[in-house]
C-alpha cells in the first residue's frame, strides 16, 4: 500500500473516531494541525509520513474526554497502524510523539525528541492561538460550563500537569496559563513566525476585552 492510500484511510478513521467530538478537538482541528504540519514540514528535512500520521492522529483519544486517562489515544492509534501493516519502527515513533505532544501545564518533560516532534507539536500549538485559539478556548469552557472572567481569580502559571488537568478556572486564566506562553515554546522557525502573528491577536483581543469588561469602550 503506498503512502496516498494510508493516509487516505487514516483521515477516513480519524472523521469516524472523532464524529460528535468537542467542537474544539473534532476533525476540523485535526485538519488545520495538519495543514500547518504540512507547512512547516517544507522548510524541514524531515519524514513526512511519520509527520502526516503523527499529525491525524494526535487527538485520537484526548485524555481530557476520557478521565484524564493519556493511555488510550496511544492504544488506539496503535491498534490502527498495525492493521495498516506499517512497521514496527513507523509505529513507535508516531506513538512516542503522541504521547510527548501535549502542554500538560508547561512544566512537562518531553521524554522523546524528533524533528517529527516538533513539527507536529508547533502544527499543534499554532491551533491553540490567534483567532482560531480564542474561538477554541472559549467554546471548551462553554463545554465545562466554565467562567469567561473572574477578577478575584488570578492565572496559575506553575501548576502540575495534574493540577492543569484539573483546573476548573475561568476562560480567561488559560490565555495566562497557556495560550500566551505558546509564542516561545515553538521549535522551528516556521512555527515561531507564524506565532508572532497570532500571539499579537491574542493580546489585541485581551486588551479589548477587558476595556469591555470594565465599560471603557
Amino acid at each position: 500500500m503506498n503512502n496516498n492510500d494510508i493516509i487516505s484511510k487514516t483521515i477516513t478513521f480519524v472523521k469516524e473516531q472523532l464524529n460528535n467530538a468537542e467542537g474544539g478537538h473534532d476533525w476540523f482541528h485535526i485538519e488545520r494541525v495538519y495543514k500547518n504540519a504540512l507547512l512547516i514540514a517544507k522548510n524541514e528535512s524531515c519524514n513526512l509520513q511519520i509527520v502526516q500520521l503523527s499529525a491525524l492522529l494526535h487527538d485520537i483519544a484526548d485524555s481530557k474526554f476520557h478521565n484524564g486517562d493519556e493511555s488510550v489515544g496511544p492504544k488506539v492509534a496503535r491498534e490502527f497502524l498495525e492493521s495498516q501493516n506499517l512497521t514496527e519502527e513507523v509505529i513507535v515513533h508516531v506513538i512516542n510523539i503522541i504521547e510527548n505532544i501535549s502542554f500538560k501545564g508547561g512544566n512537562f518533560e518531553k521524554k522523546f525528541s524528533s524533528i517529527e516532534l516538533d513539527i507536529v507539536q508547533d502544527a499543534d500549538r499554532l491551533d491553540a492561538i490567534g483567532a482560531i485559539g480564542i474561538a477554541r478556548a472559549f467554546n471548551y469552557g462553554g463545554f465545562k460550563n466554565r467562567a469567561l472572567y473572574d477578577p478575584k481569580i488570578a492565572p496559575n502559571t506553575n501548576m502540575s500537569t495534574e493540577e492543569y488537568k484539573r483546573s476548573q478556572a475561568p476562560t480567561i486564566n488559560h490565555f495566562y496559563e497557556k495560550l500566551l506562553l505558546l509564542k516561545n515554546k515553538m521549535n522551528t522557525e516556521t512555527g515561531k513566525n507564524i506565532a508572532k502573528e497570532r500571539h499579537r491577536f491574542m493580546e489585541v483581543y485581551l486588551a479589548q476585552f477587558y476595556a469591555e469588561w470594565e465599560g471603557e469602550k
